[in-house]
């Protein structure tokens, strides 16, 4: 094991700043969420004990289990960013952003963390700005260079950032979505970006955000890839922590609810919407044990909710399939106890999960064009935060007569 893959379990001190953390909910075991597997593999599943607690010291929402990352990322992972039209939108709408404004100078050179198959660097480099993705999922790195990404495939963090540093000059800015809230040793990461990032540069960073979290009830957010749930109290004294200061916010509709974040080095202003968010978590207690445990009562009922409703649907007769075999889901299907009885299988346009079984539970992965072969009665939604995408795509499900199964911000049948 190196220093990045030890077992953090029990730990009761903050990873960040070895404050008290206090535990706050407990998923019970879990599966490592992107392991889908293959269904003639009988060697023993790997589990972990999915617990969360918040920092009394620095506010930030934790795993008390780091699971070592070369159990998650890897060649075979499966995730692909630019299946999701919705992504793909998105991502090219940020760099053309990032090409008018910040790499509008003489040879500007951007880095991004976790670039998964190249979904926005792909525009970048079509613009011929110099640009370098670190990715350490094979599969998804190979993809990036198919498009013409420069990819390295490995982890960022001190020891890879000043490589790229010497080879190819200061970065004007470090880009990463959905990524640094997977890593759990952010001092290597800071320490990078520090030794990476020009004087005058940032760091953006796009991720989920804690307060869409709990107030939407948004519990299958939590698993085993995003090892930290960030607010904007906890991102600021992060940044701090390492020598940085945030300094402005934007928040996204993408994912159920994220927050873009822009870190400089320190002695740069804060905007006043980093000033208004701060002020508005500490009105609304959004670190306080009182909150997050009422948010754990909610998540027990969503549960008893959605079990009881798909133990009736089958009673009755009716037939559900799932939709969506999305790495959240593993929390929903493994926390609820969902079983092939209950979701007999789920569809999903990743090809590299067809055929395969869904992690912990063994439910069956088939292609979308299952999902019409015939049509269900009822389709439970994974993936609920491409709602208004799915929906659109499937809309011939809908007036055929089929119902669709959510359970954020709480379960009902829409």
């Amino acid at each position: 094991m190196t220093q990045h893959d030890r077992s953090l379990t029990g730990m009761g001190a903050c990873r960040l700043c070895s404050g008290p953390v206090r535990e706050f909910f407990d998923f019970g075991r879990q599966p490592v969420s992107d392991a889908f597997r293959d269904p003639a593999d009988t060697s023993p599943e790997f589990h972990y004990d999915l617990r969360i607690g918040v920092c009394g010291g620095c506010a930030m929402v934790q795993q008390l289990t780091e699971v070592p990352r070369a159990q998650m990322f890897h060649s075979e992972y499966p995730y692909r960013s630019s299946l999701s039209s919705g992504s793909r939108k998105h991502f090219e709408a940020y760099a053309h952003h990032l090409l008018d404004t910040r790499l509008a100078g003489a040879d500007p050179f951007v880095v991004e963390i976790g670039c998964n198959d190249g979904v926005m660097l792909r525009t970048i480099g079509g613009a011929g700005v110099r640009h370098l993705g670190f990715e350490p999922s094979g599969g998804a790195a190979d993809s990036a260079r198919a498009a013409g990404v420069s990819v390295v495939v490995d982890f960022f963090e001190e020891r890879t950032a000043r490589a790229a540093r010497a080879e190819h000059g200061p970065a004007d800015v470090v880009f990463s979505a959905n990524t640094v809230s997977h890593i759990a040793y952010l001092d290597s990461i800071f320490a990078g970006v520090d030794a990476l990032l020009a004087p005058d540069g940032v760091f953006v960073v796009e991720d989920r955000y804690l307060g869409d979290i709990v107030a939407n009830t948004a519990f299958d957010q939590v698993y085993d890839e995003h090892f930290y749930l960030f607010s904007v109290t906890s991102v600021r004294n992060l940044a701090r922590r390492f020598g940085f200061e945030l300094v402005d916010i934007t928040r996204l509709p993408v994912h159920g609810g994220t927050i873009r974040f822009t870190i400089a080095r320190a002695g740069a202003e804060p905007s006043a919407a980093v000033t208004e968010r701060l002020h508005a978590e500490q009105a609304g207690g959004l670190a306080d044990p009182a909150t997050l445990e009422a948010f754990g009562g909610r998540v027990r009922h969503a549960r008893d909710e959605l079990v009881a409703l798909l133990r009736g649907l089958r009673a009755e007769g009716r037939s559900v399939v799932g939709y969506g075999a999305t790495a959240k889901s593993a929390t929903t299907i493994n926390y609820c106890g969902i079983t092939p009885e209950l979701v007999p299988y789920i569809c999903d346009s990743t090809p590299e999960k067809h055929g395969k079984l869904a992690p912990g539970s063994g439910i069956p992965v088939r292609s979308s064009s299952a999902f019409a072969e015939p049509y269900p009665d009822y389709a439970l939604l994974f993936a609920w935060n491409h709602t208004e995408e799915i929906l659109a795509k499937e809309h011939a499900f809908t007036e055929a007569g089929g119902r669709w199964i959510t359970y954020v911000p709480e379960v009902r049948v829409i």
